[in-house]
């Protein structure tokens, strides 16, 4: 016989238990989540991901900075960012917003979100307009405009995840007016 249907991503429990054909179980939280890499927010951190891999590598081995300080503060920046959207990539990866409830993840993701679109957007621009015409500059430059440009985009797709009024709920000051 088939093993049974599994019910919509939304409808289905955190600790929902299936059984295989072979007649084992396996639970619905273990392992890696590795379709979450072929989901339009897995892959706009994936973007995010290489971009910003790309403009850090691009300063970090350019030789003969016009403007250091300008370049340093672009390298920190890109870097914090890195690393911690391969956290946040990686938490969703192994499930880890699932066995630590405690944390609003969506809502951590959207400030941080936010604040690094916005820091990596200034740091970008600073950047284009110190570069001095050194190639491998300019193109970290233009790599730190794109990951702010996907940072947007996740932005706008997570807006009503993180922010959005829960379904089913309405806003408190319809009807007040009436």
């Amino acid at each position: 016989s088939f093993p049974p249907l599994e019910p919509p991503a939304a409808a289905m429990s955190l600790t929902a238990i299936s059984s295989t054909p072979s007649g084992g179980r396996s639970s619905g939280d273990g392992g890696l989540n590795l379709g979450y890499s072929r989901t339009i927010p897995g892959l706009l951190k994936i973007g995010q991901l290489l971009s910003l891999l790309v403009a850090f590598l691009c300063v970090r081995l350019a030789r003969g900075w016009p403007s250091w300080y300008a370049f340093q503060f672009f390298e920190v920046v890109v870097l914090w960012f890195l690393v911690a959207f391969l956290i946040f990539f990686l938490m969703h990866l192994c499930r880890l917003q699932v066995k630590m409830p405690c944390i609003n993840w969506p809502l951590a993701e959207f400030f941080h979100y936010s604040v690094g679109s916005v820091l990596i957007f200034i740091a970008s621009i600073i950047a284009a307009v110190k570069c001095g015409a050194v190639s491998s500059l300019v193109v970290a430059s233009v790599f730190g405009l794109i990951a702010t440009f996907l940072m947007v985009v996740n932005l706008w797709t997570s807006y009503s995840v993180a922010c959005g009024p829960a379904a089913g709920t309405s806003s408190p000051l319809i009807g007040q007016f009436v």
